[in-house]
């Protein structure tokens, strides 16, 4: 088994205040909390799995030199997803039994965290969502035990659809094509678009449809016939290696200056920019989960120099996710005194609120206890030149940021998705009717 095994030990006991655990929850900090974490660590999602194994090392330092969290020992079990669902559950009920671990977390497809969350419900663990990004799971398979600290494709479509609908001011289009992957992430994110351009009242036409396989080596009978359908807007769903595939092979058609090219979750990633190198189109209208030069706080750029400084490259998204997700669960182990109170828990993750690298001075990140998932900020930016992240030539500028509340789902989205759960013991649905 190939596993990397990470510990905290803070030594200490925790400082007693009117908000300080008891001295029993003291003493249950001082048990070895285990955290079982999967991610891709080989193929072509790789990179990812490894940016998230070196930012739970910063995490883990950045607690351990946190007086606030003395007492806390975090143990983290690390294995390789592969990006198969059924293998992943195999790991996660592995976690479960033989390690006995306290959390789960990770997982960068939304197909595999569908399945491992189903694995934490059945076995009343929870599991914190790292990267992954299906808003289905802080939704219509919401449950108890599910959390997520990175934003979803709800909210990335949502500021997608508000940039779309600024743009009508200014640029008027009329006719929109997607493509993305096919499978649960991509065909999510194209319902969570239409979904709020609908509730902005956007009239619109859509002229194509396109579901490439996860991992397509070959693009261009897509892009033939996205250049046959002349969308106004073309909305692009890709992301990782498969995003820079499409770029390079819909830059040779000259797909770029025919229709205006977006992607509002992950195409603005710094690996898909790293790799493209010289070869990014300027002027794509993209972003993601997390940006190395947005917001220019004292905070993020201390995050990007300090990956930097561990792995001799620059963050992914998904370095921000796990490092997130390991603050999230000392957060709430400190709080709850402990892992011994799996209500108190929950509970304690409903009011988490952190300040993280990608959140603007002024704002924190903050838990939705309606459906467990993050709220947080985006930015959308235009290709620019910028070599100050090499091997990335280019990233992004031009901002335009949305506020966290205006990404939400509205009330009558909130019934509509988690209606069908009433009756169930594990249900939210309550909250929102």
């Amino acid at each position: 088994m190939n596993r990397a095994v990470i510990i905290l030990c803070v030594l200490g006991l925790a400082i007693l205040s009117q908000k300080s655990p008891t001295a029993v929850a003291a003493k249950q900090l001082n048990r070895v909390v285990k955290i079982g974490c999967m991610f891709p660590m080989t193929g072509r999602g790789g990179l990812y799995g490894r940016d998230s194994v070196a930012a739970i090392n910063m995490a883990i330092d950045e607690i351990d030199a946190n007086p606030a969290m003395a007492g806390l020992k975090l143990q983290v079990l690390t294995e390789d997803s592969k990006s198969k669902p059924a293998y992943a559950v195999q790991i996660a009920q592995r976690f479960i039994r033989h390690d006995k671990v306290d959390f789960l977390c990770g997982a960068v497809s939304s197909s595999v965290a569908l399945a491992v969350s189903d694995v934490a419900r059945r076995h009343k663990t929870i599991f914190i969502g790292t990267d992954h990004a299906s808003s289905r799971l802080t939704l219509e398979n919401l449950h108890r035990y599910y959390f997520r600290v990175s934003n979803n494709t709800y909210q990335s479509m949502a500021a997608g659809a508000l940039y779309l609908a600024d743009l009508k001011q200014t640029r008027p289009w009329k006719t929109i094509a997607f493509i993305g992957p096919d499978y649960e992430y991509g065909h999510v994110m194209w319902e969570d678009l239409k979904s709020k351009l609908g509730d902005l009242g956007i009239g619109y036409k859509i002229v194509g449809e396109y579901w490439p396989r996860l991992y397509e080596p070959d693009f261009a009978p897509y892009i033939k016939a996205i250049l046959r359908a002349k969308p106004d807007i073309l909305v692009n769903g890709h992301w990782g290696g498969d995003a820079v595939a499409f770029v390079r092979q819909a830059k040779s058609y000259d797909l770029f200056s025919q229709t205006l090219f977006m992607n509002f979750d992950a195409g603005g990633n710094y690996e898909v920019m790293a790799a493209l190198g010289d070869d990014m189109p300027l002027g794509l209208i993209l972003s993601a989960r997390h940006h190395n030069n947005w917001p220019e706080t004292t905070r993020n750029a201390a995050f990007v120099r300090s990956f930097h400084a561990r792995t001799g490259r620059y963050p992914s998204y998904a370095a921000e996710g796990a490092y997130t997700g390991i603050h999230a669960i000392a957060e709430a182990v400190r709080s709850a005194g402990g892992t011994g109170d799996t209500d108190r828990l929950i509970k304690t993750l409903e009011q988490l609120r952190l300040k993280l690298p990608e959140d603007p001075d002024g704002f924190s990140s903050y838990m939705d206890p309606r459906t467990h998932q993050m709220v947080q900020m985006q930015a959308i930016g235009q290709v620019v030149q910028n070599k100050k992240f090499p091997p990335a030539t280019a990233m992004l500028g031009h901002w335009k940021t949305y506020d966290a509340e205006l990404l939400l789902p509205s009330l009558q989205v909130l019934r509509r998705r988690l209606g069908h759960q009433s009756g169930s013991s594990d249900n939210y649905a309550e909250s929102v009717q």
